[in-house]
């Protein structure tokens, strides 16, 4: 790099006070999850999930959890392991709120 300092193009900066839940819970397929849950207004309402043993990070709301393989694909999971994580996530999340 030269002298010359490089301009970055912000698209967007802020900052915002967030909620976070941190469950750890074994379901049926003996899969342990350490997650945590972020709750923000910056995402439409959606939350963000976070897989802490992996360091894998998902923007969702319920209706994500309704596309076949989603988790799955996420998260690296086997079928019955999403079927744990769906059955958490139904209990903590909303609903997108799009506004225009």
């Amino acid at each position: 790099m030269t002298g010359e300092s490089q301009q970055l193009d912000f698209l967007s900066d802020s900052t915002e006070s967030t909620s976070t839940r941190f469950v750890t819970f074994i379901g049926p397929s003996l899969k342990r999850f350490d997650l945590a849950v972020t709750t923000t207004n910056h995402f439409y309402g959606k939350k963000l999930v976070t897989d802490l043993q992996f360091g894998r990070t998902a923007i969702l709301a319920a209706d994500d959890l309704e596309q076949e393989g989603y988790l799955e694909r996420t998260f690296s999971l086997e079928r019955d392991q999403a079927e744990d994580l769906r059955e958490f996530l139904t209990l903590v999340l909303g609903d997108a709120h799009f506004t225009d």
